[in-house]
Parts: C-alpha cells; sequence; structure tokens
C-alpha cells in the first residue's frame, strides 16, 4: 500500500498560527523595553584589572528582564536574579574592589555595637599625618601651619563631594614616639615629643574642628611601656590611637629603616584593652585605634585581635607606591584578614614619584571594604 501525506488538521493550524503571534508579541516587547541612545553605567562597563598589562575591556551586558511577564512566556525568560547574576560574573574588578572576594573574607565583618559618641562608621576620617618638627614625615609639618589647615579642610571637601552620605571628621594624625636610626638617652632607638608640641598640635586640631591621634613608633621600647605615658592626653574625648608595627623592632633588635618590624595580635590587645579602661574610666566615647599594615608578618595572628565596644579599631593600609601595588596590598593584608574597619593612606610625594597619579577619592570608594578611615602623608 502507497504512503499517503495528509495535511495538518485544523487545530494544528490554529496552534502554529497561536505560537506564531506569541513570537512577534514577544519580540516586539523586547524592542519596546529597550531605550535607544542611552548606555548605562549598568549596561557597559570598561574596567581594567591591577595585573593586566593590556588596555581596558569594554564589554556588553545582558538588558533588564522584564518586570512583568505573561504567564505563558514567563518560564522561558531569565529572572531579574539571574540576569544579576550574569551582569555580576561579566564585570572584571581591580585588586581590591570584588565585593564577592570581601564577602569570602567576611566582610562586612560583626563586632559589638560601640558606645554612645563613636566616629565611625557614622563618619569617615579624613586626616593629615606627620610631625611639626619635620617637613619629610608627612603633610602635618610640611606645611606652615595655617596653609596646612586649609590643604586638610580642601581633601575634607573632596572627600564631603565624592561620598555625600557618609559625614568626614577632620584629624590630625601626629607622630608623638618617632623612630631613630641611633639608640638615643634610653637605648630605645625612639624619641617621644614634648608635652608642649603634642599640646601644640592639639591646639591646632581643635582650631580645625579636629580630632587628634597620638601614634607611636617604638622602635627598641615596648608599648607596654610606652603607651601608658600618654594617657594625660588620651583621657581627651577627642584624642585617639594609631601604633605602627614597620617601627616596632623591640624582638629583632634591628635599628628601625633596615627591617620592617611587627605587631602580634598580643601587642594590639593589649593596647586595646588599655584604651578600654580609659574610655571607662574617663566615661569617654570609644577611641578610634589605627594599625598600620602594609607587609603579611606587619600583623601577626590578625584573627585573635579582641574585639570591644569601647574601641574601634581601624587596619590602616600604609603602603606606598602606584595605585595598582596599593590595591594589591589593601587586598592581600587588609582585606583578607578581616579586623573591624579599614583605612588607607596616600603619599603626595612617594606615591606619585614615578609619574603615577596620587588616587582619588572616587578611586578609593570602588574599594569593598570601603575604607572609613584616610590618611595623607
Amino acid at each position: 500500500m502507497p504512503y499517503t501525506y495528509s495535511l495538518p488538521s485544523l487545530k494544528l493550524k490554529h496552534s502554529l498560527l497561536f505560537l506564531s503571534l506569541l513570537i512577534t508579541v514577544f519580540l516586539t516587547a523586547c524592542q519596546d523595553n529597550r531605550k535607544p541612545g542611552v548606555a548605562s553605567s549598568a549596561a557597559v562597563t570598561s574596567v581594567q584589572t591591577a595585573s593586566s598589562s593590556s588596555g581596558a575591556a569594554t564589554r556588553q551586558l545582558q538588558p533588564k528582564g522584564f518586570e512583568q511577564r505573561s504567564s505563558s512566556i514567563g518560564s522561558e525568560l531569565p529572572t531579574q536574579s539571574q540576569v544579576s547574576s550574569a551582569r555580576a560574573a561579566k564585570l572584571k574588578y581591580n585588586a581590591g574592589e570584588d565585593p564577592e572576594f570581601a564577602r569570602r573574607k567576611g566582610w562586612p565583618k560583626k563586632y559589638p555595637t560601640p558606645l554612645q559618641g563613636a566616629i565611625i562608621p557614622q563618619k569617615r576620617i579624613v586626616a593629615y599625618y606627620g610631625n611639626p618638627l619635620s617637613k619629610r614625615m608627612g603633610a602635618l609639618g610640611e606645611f606652615p601651619k595655617d596653609e596646612m589647615i586649609k590643604r586638610l579642610k580642601l581633601e575634607v571637601a573632596k572627600w564631603e563631594k565624592a561620598d555625600p552620605g557618609v559625614p568626614v571628621q577632620p584629624a590630625l594624625h601626629l607622630i608623638a614616639v618617632v623612630a631613630q636610626g641611633a639608640p638615643g638617652k634610653a637605648g630605645k632607638y625612639r624619641l617621644i615629643m614634648t608635652n608642649d608640641l603634642i599640646n601644640q598640635v592639639y591646639g591646632w586640631a581643635k582650631e580645625a574642628g579636629a580630632v587628634l591621634f597620638i601614634d607611636i613608633q617604638t622602635g627598641h621600647d615596648d608599648i607596654r611601656a610606652i603607651l601608658p605615658q600618654f594617657e594625660w592626653i588620651l583621657k581627651n574625648p577627642d584624642v585617639h590611637l594609631g601604633i605602627d608595627p614597620e617601627f616596632n623592632l623591640i624582638s629583632s633588635k634591628v635599628k628601625p629603616g633596615k627591617k620592617i618590624g611587627t605587631y602580634d595580635a598580643a601587642d594590639i590587645n593589649y593596647a586595646s584593652s588599655y584604651l578600654k579602661d580609659l574610655v571607662q574610666k574617663y566615661k569617654l566615647p570609644p577611641k578610634v585605634f589605627t594599625v598600620h599594615r602594609f607587609t603579611r608578618n606587619g600583623v601577626t595572628n590578625a584573627d585573635k585581635i579582641v574585639l570591644r565596644r569601647e574601641v574601634q579599631i581601624v587596619m590602616h593600609m600604609d603602603g606606598w607606591g602606584a595605585p595598582w601595588l596599593k590595591r594589591d596590598s589593601y587586598k592581600d593584608y587588609i582585606v583578607a584578614e578581616p579586623v573591624q574597619f579599614t583605612g588607607f593612606k596616600l603619599f603626595y610625594h612617594n606615591d606619585t614619584k614615578k609619574g603615577d597619579p596620587l588616587m582619588t577619592p572616587q578611586d578609593l570608594l570602588k574599594l569593598n571594604p570601603k575604607p572609613i578611615y584616610i590618611q595623607y602623608q
């Protein structure tokens, strides 16, 4: 019996016609939902990784999915979360900027609710660092007092414009104990500033509406011996603390400047506990406590650092160099080992001496987590 071919039934014809109409409607809807002439930052992104030597890569991302969909075609369209995931997968970040890397490392970091009057994270601190006895140690001493305060206020204004949702607290960060290349009378390779000089800078801070940081470079001395000498100034509510592992060489006995020093979590916990006792004794708002870091061994056992309601610890990225190198350091030593809050130092001279640009507030606001303490040297 020969094969015969029958025409499609009328019911099948109707089904094919209906499917054709659905496809036409779907394509028209896609075209209507695109806004011609608009390239949003969410759709087109051009970034350059720190390790890449090639130019920035520009990639077109998918348009947003429909907010409302017909039940007959909804299962064939990506959900909004799928589109967002695809968009995130296509983005490339410079070192220190990737929010997923930060999340995997434990950010945002959980910490005890601070006491009333805490500065951060409600405000970002922008500080000038240095010592008035030296023009080479930072902006605090490089310029005459009035010019220095004026320059600091200009930096504050830049940050207020770049991130208007976060108020800025100006600060002067005074190196009150300076590491020395010679042992000195005490044989400790450090020089403690006089109370008169510290009070002078404290007065400058008040004039500028700024808080004061007392920064300690121990040399061959012990933080446990030095820190109590500053109770007279730290008992004020607007005076805070910084310590510098680079110049803590008590264990190695190497001259400052010949080798990079280190602090262990036990040292940091001692200083934090001391500050806690001051806050309780004098009924103060929480103390901000900055710890400089730019090497792996600069801080050891960071996961054992104790967090307290009375103290706000800032792990502060202190290295200088090209922007890519600073981002790498921030990622490897600050983001990768979460403590509580983060900071970032900018060197007017050392960061730019090889022709590299000084990083801007907009550059630093791309970092994850965003630094809440900014220091200019």
